[in-house]
């Protein structure tokens, strides 16, 4: 698939076939993957395979109970990962500068590269993914699952195999409105309301289409997509106790100092 072609028909995929993804296809994927640019060529990441069934079932539960992490055959997770860095470091009798919040900075910025590099080039193979910000919300949990030593940190995850779903992708938000000529231009009211306005009406008929969905809205007395976002999806509440969550996990990976 022409790669313009795999960018622009990206879908999050949440119903997978039980059909295996291959141990060739899947190398050759991360091996594209690894291709991503790297602060200073470091390639601080680490990419975790889920393949086992008993270990997906585990990874279920602080995903959120997402029914794809269960069916999918494959769950990756990649990792900001500044220890074999830093263990490189040690044996070559090189300082070691990278126990700071910006070293993990550093490291999620390439192990997002890596993640995004992932996904295009399973998707141009036919495979699909969902990302998961379960990944960073529940970080310490799965952290545990995976067994990672101090100065690993998973950042961002998906589930990976062969869609038994063809959705329609998603809308996105109008160029003019993302995009900035030389300095930022702060917008209008009246601005936002015309770059949201597509995305407005698209957003509220996709959640009222889900009975689930819309009896929440309808429970929670919402009238429009903005509040759907803050009063009952990213509820202050709960940013407070992911926050909680990464800050202590980052202190207990050696990423945040006292």
């Amino acid at each position: 698939m022409d790669v313009f072609q795999a960018i622009h028909g990206h879908r999050s995929i949440r119903s997978y076939k039980s059909d295996p993804v291959g141990d060739s296809l899947l190398t050759e994927v991360l091996e594209a993957g690894v291709r991503a640019s790297s602060s200073g060529n470091m390639q601080t990441f680490s990419i975790i395979v889920s393949r086992d069934e008993a270990m997906r079932e585990r990874l279920y539960w602080p995903h959120m109970e997402q029914e794809m992490v269960r069916q999918a055959p494959l769950v990756l997770t990649f990792c900001a990962d500044f220890r074999r860095m830093r263990k490189w470091l040690r044996i070559n009798d090189a300082p070691d500068n990278f126990d700071d919040f910006f070293a993990f900075l550093v490291a999620a910025v390439d192990a997002i590269l890596v993640s995004q590099n992932v996904a295009l080039a399973a998707e141009a193979k036919g495979l699909g993914i969902c990302y998961m910000g379960s990944t960073l919300a529940n970080a310490d949990q799965i952290g545990e699952i995976l067994e990672l030593p101090a100065g690993v940190f998973p950042v961002v995850g998906f589930v990976l195999g062969w869609p038994d779903e063809d959705p329609a992708p998603r809308d996105r938000l109008p160029l003019e409105g993302l995009l900035h000529h030389e300095t930022y231009r702060d917008h209008s009211d009246d601005e936002i309301r015309e770059i949201y306005r597509d995305r407005d009406k698209a957003g509220w008929d996709r959640y009222m289409s889900f009975p689930r969905l819309r009896e929440l809205v309808e429970e929670a007395g919402v009238e429009n997509l903005a509040q759907i976002y803050t009063v009952v999806k990213y509820t202050r509440e709960g940013h407070a106790r992911y926050t909680k969550n990464v800050l202590d996990y980052l202190k207990q990976q050696g990423f945040l100092k006292d």
